[in-house]
């Protein structure tokens, strides 16, 4: 399934106070739609999930769900390490309206293959949203094989992977033992370009945040045979992609939005805010590619 071209792994803006700000979050989506987002990942790592509570997840999906109001679709991040727990937010972000969901590879539990492909089925069988996979090992320490993300795309509302893995020969196994209708997705902001010269359909971004409508630029000239091009505004916006993660995600990105006047708040711990010399190699960067002035 096709979510579009250029997706957003969102933030989660909080107040003062660390609470989540829906007034805020509804600035930010407004912000995104309008500066090249075509889907929202809500709650996702980028989110800060993990210091999310069960209630904040449903909240912040319900609030998202009614400010986009069916313009781009919105992909809820309903996955953890307890896969019980994973389907009732499953259903539950069902109920509230959500296009599909994400399902992470379980973190520190470390399944082997026949645990990973028994916890998608698991939770898959019960909804019927579309159902993302997110393979990243970097932060889950399991790498999901393509053995296995092959037999689990059989599963019928199993329609997409997010590929975060960093091996270009895994997501072109991927793409060539699967079905056209399902989609994927790089996780990783500059492989953007490289995954979609093999045939993927697009990016889940970070940087989309900031450098949204340039990454709608690379992706159209691409796919508008313009190869030069897209290579050309791929190497302009590398270092914004590079720097964006400079300190442990979503701090960067954060900070990148105050300085285009877009608050965010804060992240919650254990995340810390951006040390004083990475701020400001961050503000210079940003200032030199013409992100802010």
């Amino acid at each position: 399934m096709n979510f579009g071209s250029v997706l957003t792994a969102m933030v989660t803006p909080f107040d003062e106070k660390g609470h989540i700000d829906l007034e805020r979050t509804e600035k930010l989506v407004e912000y995104l739609i309008e500066n090249g987002t075509d889907g929202l990942v809500v709650a996702g790592t980028t989110g800060e999930s993990p210091t999310l509570t069960h209630e904040e997840k449903l909240t912040l999906f319900k609030h998202v769900v009614k400010i986009v109001n069916k313009r781009i679709p919105v992909i809820a991040g309903t996955g953890s390490n307890d896969t019980a727990a994973s389907t009732e937010l499953t259903q539950e972000a069902d109920n509230l309206g959500v296009d599909a969901v994400m399902l992470v590879t379980p973190y520190y539990n470390k399944p082997d293959q026949r645990g990973l492909f028994a916890h998608f089925s698991k939770i898959a069988q019960a909804t019927s949203l579309p159902v993302m996979l997110y393979n990243i090992p970097g932060r889950s320490v399991v790498k999901m094989n393509a053995d296995t993300i092959v037999e689990l795309s059989k599963i019928p509302n199993i329609v997409s992977v997010k590929e975060a893995s960093g091996d270009l020969d895994q997501a072109s196994e991927i793409i060539e033992r699967t079905d056209d209708g399902f989609s994927v997705y790089s996780g990783d902001d500059g492989l953007t370009l490289p995954l979609l010269a093999i045939g993927a359909d697009g990016i889940i971004s970070v940087a989309s945040h900031v450098i949204g409508n340039e990454m709608q630029s690379m992706v159209e000239a691409f796919h508008g045979g313009q190869v030069k091009e897209a290579a050309s505004i791929h190497r302009q916006l590398l270092p914004v992609m590079n720097i964006l993660f400079s300190a442990p995600s979503p701090v960067p990105v954060k900070a990148a939005l105050k300085m285009k006047g877009i608050e965010t708040g804060g992240v919650r711990l254990p995340l810390v805010s951006l040390e004083k010399t990475l701020h400001q190699e961050l503000e210079k960067e940003l200032r030199s590619h013409s992100v802010i002035k």
